[in-house]
């Protein structure tokens, strides 16, 4: 029995006026999705507990079947691992997106924040900047490492977990209430807008209409994280596939293996079917017992506030991963169960992640079940109800 996890990253919205009332899940066309749920079972499920703050981190962790209020330390230690910092238990690590603010003849807290990926600016560029912020700014007590795309990571040296906001909580605003209360950190965001607004490279993104990468912020500080063994916990050989470090950083910290996939940058133009490609391969050939398939695009398109490019991410979740890993399946002979959700609400109208519920789709290949069901949010709601997240995978493993 092989089992599979396909997560739709941000997938969950709220109805939308401009699609006649329907979510985008709702409204896309996801033939793949649609067979399945015919013959399996769909319902909802609650990933952030309460009290904790509805992210990627905390929503996969339950997913995955580590309760948060157990195992989260913080966002930024989980990427690091992924990039392979060597962190020490003395260490904070801390999210160092590259964002876009605003270049106009303002003082720097009175500028806004306008895009918190950089137009999802490429890896190769993105390290170009990195590179002129560490030259200036890095110390012994703090150090840069390079991540994927816009998403970087900081080394505090013998520092402490401070309150810090997401960019994407606060697009379109001003970012003076929203900067570090820890003043060198301020300081630093600060200087990196200098070293960053006239940077030759910005300089040709703006040419091209492409937003700069011209201002450093800090978010998701925590302490070296300790997560129990994957295979321990479940029984179960694991893969990860994904594009972004938080994930390939929770894998590493359970001691999964971590598929590369050549072309998977996190962005609606991801390798979809190097994916689905890597999870056949990992569980047919490479004896892994089960694979997780995240797709960062969903959750990207919500950020952008894009409509359109929500719908097509879900549609090309459904026919460019989900469809080409069911054909191998079938055609394999394998038994297997496929889990399909994503982690969090990313709704259009907020442009953030909320702690709403979202709708799964369970289904097993030897049953032959029978539900009127489609998988969206409305329907899902009229279906069983998981309250604690974590403990969906075992509902997957049986």
């Amino acid at each position: 029995m092989k089992y599979i996890v396909v997560l739709g990253d941000g997938m969950a919205d709220e109805p939308i006026d401009g699609l006649g009332g329907k979510t985008p899940l709702e409204y896309a066309d996801t033939k793949m999705m649609d067979e399945l749920s015919a013959k399996g079972e769909v319902g909802m499920v609650h990933t952030i507990p309460e009290g904790m703050k509805p992210g990627s981190d905390t929503a996969n962790l339950s997913v995955l079947g580590y309760d948060p209020k157990r195992y989260y330390s913080g966002r930024s230690p989980l990427e690091a691992l992924s990039i392979g910092v060597p962190m020490k238990d003395t260490d904070i690590a801390i999210r160092c997106n590259i964002v876009t603010i605003s270049d106009d003849d303002v003082p720097f807290e009175d500028k806004t924040i306008i895009d918190h990926s950089a137009d999802e600016i490429s890896t190769e560029d993105c390290a170009v900047l990195l590179r002129a912020v560490q030259e200036e700014l890095q110390d012994e007590t703090y150090r840069f490492y390079p991540g994927t795309s816009y998403r970087h990571c900081l080394i505090w040296d013998k520092g402490q977990v401070v309150e810090l906001t997401p960019p994407h909580d606060v697009l379109g605003q001003k970012i003076g209430e929203y900067l570090p209360k820890d003043v060198p950190l301020r300081r630093m965001m600060e200087s990196s807008y200098r070293i960053l607004k006239d940077h030759p490279l910005n300089m040709e993104r703006k040419k091209k209409g492409l937003h700069p990468a011209n201002c450093c912020w800090f978010w998701g500080a925590g302490t070296k994280p300790m997560l129990s063994g994957f295979t321990e916990k479940t029984g179960k050989k694991g893969l990860m596939i994904s594009a972004v470090d938080l994930l390939k950083g929770i894998a590493v910290g359970a001691g999964m293996g971590v598929a590369e996939v050549e072309g998977a940058n996190g962005g609606l133009h991801t390798n979809y079917e190097g994916k689905a490609q890597a999870a056949v391969k990992g569980l047919l050939e490479q004896g892994y017992d089960f694979a997780y398939i995240h797709v960062e695009a969903p959750d990207e398109m919500g950020h952008q506030g894009s409509v359109e490019k929500k719908v097509q991410a879900i549609e090309y979740l459904d026919e460019r991963v989900i469809r080409p890993v069911v054909k191998a399946m079938d055609e394999s002979g394998e038994d297997y169960r496929l889990l399909i959700l994503p982690d969090h609400p990313t709704p259009i109208r907020v442009r953030t992640h909320t702690a709403d519920n979202v709708p799964y789709l369970l289904y097993d290949s030897r049953k032959d079940a029978k539900s009127e069901r489609r998988y969206n949010e409305r329907e899902a709601a009229e279906g069983p109800f998981m309250e604690r997240g974590h403990e969906i995978i075992g509902y997957l493993f049986e």
